[in-house]
């Protein structure tokens, strides 16, 4: 079943509760905190591209990337505005460029959709590849706990003017895996049209990803509550993480 290909066209209007001019200050609290001013960035998974243009008002140059062609597709329509923007079309497991960057941020839970751990172990160490020596790499996670004891297991529906969706899921505790079935029902002059997508992350667990980091030979490591610069706890639901390519 295919994912983010009917749905790109519905995601901003599904996602309309998601501040990301909140997200995009609290990213720049972390470059603050950690004296990076970054002249040049690398988005990963930047879906219909919501922060990538937070990042072109910003910075002086920025290259961004998704794996979903649909999604792209949007997000080109909002940035082709922008002169200091390349999009892609690349996978975060094996992605090549030729250059390195300040700052490697990936947002909004994309990690969870690595779901095999040797290949969260190949992204971590390409990610480290591609940055300069000072980077940050910066992202966020749906917790374990999120994604074992919110979101697995139970069953939202949501009935808007134009759209109807329900979302169910399951999460299978062998193998750390969050199955989304989502059913999509869109109005169009009067009739409805179905759609059905599924979409599987990754529960990670604090420590696997601190693993992964230091296997990729990142340093300064730190893994905060959603949103704040408190330490994750088990209960956090979303975690930012932080990690440095130290100086030569």
């Amino acid at each position: 079943m295919s994912s983010y290909r009917e749905f790109a066209k519905l995601y901003d209007d599904l996602m309309n509760d998601v501040d990301y001019e909140k997200w995009f200050k609290y990213i720049k609290k972390i470059l603050m905190k950690h004296n990076c001013t970054p002249k040049n960035v690398l988005e990963m998974a930047c879906g219909t591209g919501n922060i990538t243009e937070y990042l072109c008002d910003e910075v002086n140059s920025v290259t961004c990337f998704d794996l979903s062609e649909e999604m792209l597709s949007v997000a080109y329509d909002k940035l082709r505005k922008f002169k200091n923007v390349k999009i892609l079309n690349q996978n975060m497991i094996d992605f090549h460029l030729n250059g390195k960057y300040d700052l490697i941020l990936c947002a909004c839970d994309s990690i969870n959709y690595i779901l095999n751990y040797k290949d969260l172990q190949k992204v971590f160490v390409n990610v480290y590849n591609h940055l300069n020596h000072g980077g940050l790499f910066i992202f966020d996670i749906n917790s374990y706990y999120k994604l074992s004891n919110i979101i697995g297991n139970n069953t939202f529906v949501e009935d808007r003017e134009d759209i109807f969706y329900v979302w169910e899921n399951y999460f299978d505790y062998e193998l750390s895996l969050c199955e989304f079935y989502l059913t999509f029902f869109v109005e169009n002059e009067g009739a409805y049209t179905r759609f059905d997508e599924n979409h599987t992350q990754r529960a990670y667990k604090l420590e696997e990803i601190t693993l992964a980091l230091e296997k990729a030979n990142f340093s300064d490591i730190k893994a905060y509550d959603g949103f704040t610069f408190n330490n994750a706890i088990p209960e956090s639901e979303r975690i930012n993480f932080v990690a440095l390519k130290a100086e030569k």
